[in-house]
């Protein structure tokens, strides 16, 4: 049976995306961010989405793994959705308004009602479905990111990259360490609600029936063992690092890794790129 890749799981291979420096990798995820956040049109979306399937066909890793990132935050992209496509105050008076897309000028109504004052918003639709795409790459570009590069290489890039708040006395090695332990416990914690989860549907229950309400009672039995063995874990870690004298500041590394020129060019050419088309489109 093929084992099922999760968030936060490095998957190891030698293609150019794994192989270019964590920190370049770090700064084109920022400036990925950046030019989501900064675009205000699909054709800027388009194209940030167009580069990470490029990268992701680079890093020779199906799409469909991406789409698993996205499961646990289906609630808040529906959420997101509904909240800007459904209004309580529709009126069939209601003035149309002008739409560009596509290069086309369209007419289209504020309000559809659908049950009294109940109704859609045609333009909170479109403006909907660009908050949920925006999200989507979002997650995707950061489970691109952890499944081409090891917490290890994150740890020393982060350390890196946080080098000069050593002057300020800011504790770099504990911070980089911390987020490399939370990027590891996150397919631990998927690992052990999985196995709670199985404990608990050979007992009887059922996860998949009912409404909401059960639904969401079906699954607080399995809450308090989940973090039960999470808070374990979690003391097994600190007693086997504090065993074995474990302190953040002067830890060394059994390899450092160095940038090269073609790694920087790739970053900052990059990194440009995405930041120019994010300003512009």
């Amino acid at each position: 049976m093929a084992i099922m890749v999760r968030f936060g799981q490095y998957i190891p291979g030698d293609t150019r995306v794994h192989t270019l420096d964590a920190r370049m990798k770090l700064l084109l995820v920022a400036a990925f961010v950046s030019a989501l956040f900064l675009s205000d049109g699909w054709i800027g979306i388009a194209l940030c989405a167009g580069a990470l399937c490029a990268c992701y066909l680079a890093a020779h890793i199906a799409l469909s793994r991406a789409l698993r990132g996205i499961k646990p935050i289906l609630l808040i992209l529906a959420f997101t959705f509904f909240a800007n496509a459904l209004t309580f105050s529709a009126g069939a008076d209601a003035l149309p308004e002008g739409l560009h897309l596509l290069g086309l000028e369209l007419s289209v109504p504020q309000s559809v009602p659908l049950v009294g004052s109940f109704g859609v918003v045609p333009l909170g639709v479109l403006r909907g479905l660009y908050f949920v795409v925006r999200i989507v790459l979002l997650v995707s570009v950061t489970t691109l990111l952890t499944y081409t590069t090891s917490v290890v290489a994150l740890t020393d890039a982060i350390s890196s990259l946080l080098a000069p708040l050593r002057l300020a006395r800011v504790p770099v090695d504990d911070i980089a360490m911390m987020f490399a332990i939370a990027l590891r416990f996150i397919p631990v914690t998927a690992t052990e609600a999985e196995k709670v989860m199985t404990a608990q549907a050979a007992r009887g229950a059922r996860f998949d029936q009912g409404g909401p309400v059960r639904r969401v009672k079906a699954y607080l039995p399995v809450m308090v063992p989940l973090f039960v063995n999470l808070f374990k874990r979690a003391d097994a870690l600190a007693a086997a690092m504090e065993s074995r004298c474990y302190e953040g500041a002067g830890r060394t590394r059994l390899s450092t890794s160095r940038v090269t020129a073609s790694d920087v060019c790739v970053g900052l050419v990059g990194a440009a790129a995405l930041i120019v088309c994010g300003a512009l489109l």
